[in-house]
């Protein structure tokens, strides 16, 4: 891995000069100008602080672009983590934080030394997008706290939302209207002007411009420290065991939730760039990007679509790109850290807010609910459902669950139709091809013989009685389990003991390996397979098809 991972880097910078250097600086200044608002909302949205996510944003930013699998991911905070975070923050404290990030980051370190780079391949679309409008239904709600300026009770999203009918909910107008602000700004921010400055940059200066010159009565961020050490931030001194087995289970959630938007952020970027990402050092690189964060104080990160996207649309050519970007939010730290700190939460909220409605992957979603497609609507709505109530392993597993049961549901769907053969159609060669098709009947069997359906191949038996002949054409059958073998076999040997031929036409190799394997082909008779339904019904000795003398040689 080490030498793929020169090979790469030395590929990578293969006639690097000047003017690739200012490429990269430039991106890494328009991607940290992004992820600033970001890192500092996403910090306080995880029940951290803001100093939090920025500090994450500059260490794993930086470490994880040097050690990545490409050029282009840029990783820092996400809303996505913070939706797990504010949980773990309300039943261990800010240490359970650490220590969670910290056994994500081994995590994902096994899972990149043992190649299961693949793994979110499994995942279906419908349920990626409902963890992910679940994961944005988590996000606005954990906000309403501060875009109201109002305090709740610990807890959950759901559990906040609750104690607001229970406890009250008596909002501070003043934050309301910098919120409204800060959402009405970003949402008719011009596209064009985008491109240049991020809207949601220029909303939080003005809104924290406001607020310092008016002295309005609202929550700010507070003291944004000036040293990468933060002062509350993990201790390896004084972690034991008790504390991280409770911990594994939202640890198990972060390096999954790792792993799913670093890898689909990678595949994402590929197709822009036309450069693939090492999924197995991607994973390696966030999981040392983890397990080194909490040291300093930082949370969770992942690589990030928006940031990513931002990176190479302004032209990143290199992983300095990634550097660049934490370089310069580092800088920002040091020398605006007093302006920062009186950044008001509720325009940190309204960024949210409308970073929560746009993470949301509308397109798909219209077209699965406008296509009217059943299985993926289920699946969004289950794993949308539990990812809001439970946690994002429990919804990915259920996602995974319903998914495939529905796929075992649309498998076991046996088509069987029958045709009876006219032997007038045909010209027979010979007076025993022409007794063949006297009193022949076409079997068409499309879909996977299995366990589940294998009633309908026993009704089969009913359809052909008093045939001669039965020709069974199986090249719409890509499957066939032992239950399905074994209850094929007996309908063979049913025809047998009527005195009726039964022949197999366009087999496929791996139900033809099936069959070698159960007794079928001993009990048919080689010369019982044909190419096709017509070789059956006009020659007298069968030609293999192509694909199966290619399957033989093999």
């Amino acid at each position: 891995m080490l030498q793929k991972y020169a090979q790469d880097l030395k590929k990578e910078f293969a006639g690097y000069n000047a003017k690739g250097l200012l490429s990269d600086v430039m991106a890494g200044l328009t991607v940290a100008a992004v992820a600033l608002p970001l890192a500092l909302a996403f910090g306080v949205s995880s029940g951290a602080s803001a100093a939090s996510g920025l500090l994450t944003a500059i260490v794993a930013g930086a470490i994880i672009a040097l050690l990545g699998g490409a050029f282009y991911q840029i990783s820092g905070p996400t809303g996505a983590m913070a939706a797990i975070l504010t949980s773990v923050v309300a039943q261990y404290g800010l240490n359970g934080v650490f220590q969670a990030t910290f056994l994500a980051g081994i995590l994902l370190v096994i899972a990149g030394l043992f190649k299961l780079g693949r793994l979110t391949a499994f995942i279906p679309m419908p349920v990626i997008t409902g963890f992910t409008s679940g994961i944005a239904v988590i996000i606005a709600l954990g906000q309403v706290d501060n875009f109201f300026g109002v305090t709740s009770i610990e807890g959950s999203a759901i559990q906040k939302v609750g104690g607001y009918f229970t406890h009250g909910f008596d909002p501070n107008w003043t934050a309301v209207a910098i919120g409204f602000f800060v959402v009405l700004f970003m949402v008719f921010f011009p596209k064009k002007w985008n491109s240049v400055v991020p809207a949601s940059l220029v909303a939080i200066i003005l809104a924290t411009a406001a607020s310092m010159l008016l002295k309005l009565p609202v929550n700010t961020v507070g003291e944004i420290p000036s040293s990468l050490m933060l002062p509350q931030r993990l201790d390896l001194l004084s972690l034991d065991l008790n504390t991280l087995s409770g911990l594994l289970a939202p640890a198990i959630s972060i390096a999954a939730l790792g792993m799913v938007e670093s890898l689909l952020c990678g595949a994402s970027a590929s197709r822009m760039t036309g450069v693939k990402l090492d999924n197995d050092r991607e994973l390696l690189a966030q999981g040392i990007g983890n397990i080194l964060t909490p040291l300093f104080g930082g949370i969770p990160a992942t690589a990030a679509i928006a940031r990513t996207s931002v990176a190479v649309k302004s032209g990143a050519r290199t992983r300095l790109t990634g550097v660049f970007h934490a370089l310069f939010l580092l800088i920002s730290m040091l020398a605006l850290g007093p302006v920062m700190g009186q950044i008001p939460l509720c325009a940190l909220a309204g960024v949210l807010m409308v970073t929560a409605w746009r993470m949301n992957e509308w397109k798909t979603i219209r077209y699965i609910f406008s296509k009217k497609f059943k299985g993926a609507i289920l699946k969004f709505l289950v794993t949308m459902a539990a990812t809001i109530l439970f946690d994002l392993t429990v919804a990915i597993l259920l996602g995974i669950v319903v998914s495939l049961v529905l796929l075992a549901v649309r498998q076991s769907e046996l088509q069987v139709n029958y045709e009876d053969v006219l032997p007038h159609r045909l010209a027979a060669p010979d007076a025993l091809l022409a007794h063949r098709a006297e009193n022949a009947r076409v079997v068409y069997i499309t879909g996977s013989i299995l366990f589940s359906n294998t009633q309908m191949i026993e009704e089969i038996g009913q359809q052909v009685s008093g045939f001669s002949s039965v020709i069974f054409s199986m090249r719409g059958v890509s499957y066939m389990d032992i239950s399905g073998a074994q209850a094929f076999l007996d309908l063979l040997r049913q025809l047998q003991n009527q005195q009726a031929q039964g022949f197999l036409c366009g087999v496929s190799p791996s139900v033809r390996q099936m069959m070698d394997r159960s007794g079928i082909t001993q009990q048919a008779g080689e010369k019982a397979f044909y190419w096709s339904v017509e070789q059956a019904l006009t020659q007298d000795e069968p030609t293999p098809a192509p694909y199966l003398q290619t399957a033989v040689k093999n």
